[in-house]
């Protein structure tokens, strides 16, 4: 669809900050202005309503989506890694040293994974919480909505990245929302 989109001379701009320029292009002014629709200061105006809405937009779903890690779904994997790790540690000590490296292979490296994953999604947190403090301190809307797009925006995709992951590690009972699989069969 894309060389389709170029074929017919329609731009293709992914993100909506940079698509947002088109409404305040030459062309588009003077095709709302003739047709008394918008002024140009009015077209502006609208133009900074939706930087500002876009970015304040994404604002509150990485402060949400930050909540949600710190305070939901950190303490619960950490708490089900605790009980995998106690059990770790009881079979290590019932179980001759051989028997216990092969037959407890794999919860070692689910407790590995998860402590990995942990790590990840507390780093990217932080790390998004960076561009946003420093996207805030940008006077322009266009330009604070540029950066959320391109700096803020991606963690949102890495954070749910590692949170998938862990959802399908940590038990039912532990996971402190419904699951996707939960949400599909809902009646």
């Amino acid at each position: 669809w894309k060389d389709e989109a170029a074929q017919r001379g329609l731009k293709n701009t992914p993100d909506t900050p940079r698509a947002l320029d088109f409404l305040v292009t030459q062309d588009a002014e003077n095709l709302f202005a003739n047709h008394g629709v918008l002024s140009k200061v009015e077209l502006h105006a609208r133009y900074e309503i939706l930087q500002e809405e876009y970015f304040k937009h994404l604002q509150i779903e990485s402060r949400t989506l930050s909540d949600l890690v710190n305070n939901h779904i950190i303490p619960a994997a950490i708490k089900y890694q605790s009980v995998l790790s106690e059990n770790l540690l009881r079979l290590k000590a019932l179980l001759p040293e051989a028997t216990f490296k092969k037959s407890c292979k794999e919860q070692l490296l689910l407790v590995e994974e998860l402590s990995e994953r942990i790590s990840t999604a507390l780093r990217h947190v932080d790390e998004m919480t960076e561009a946003r403090k420093k996207a805030n301190k940008i006077e322009s809307a266009r330009e604070r909505a540029l950066a959320y797009c391109d700096t803020v925006k991606p963690y949102l995709s890495s954070i749910r990245y590692e949170v998938d992951k862990m959802e399908l590690i940590v038990d039912n009972d532990t996971w402190p929302l419904p699951k996707y699989r939960e949400l599909l069969y809902i009646r």
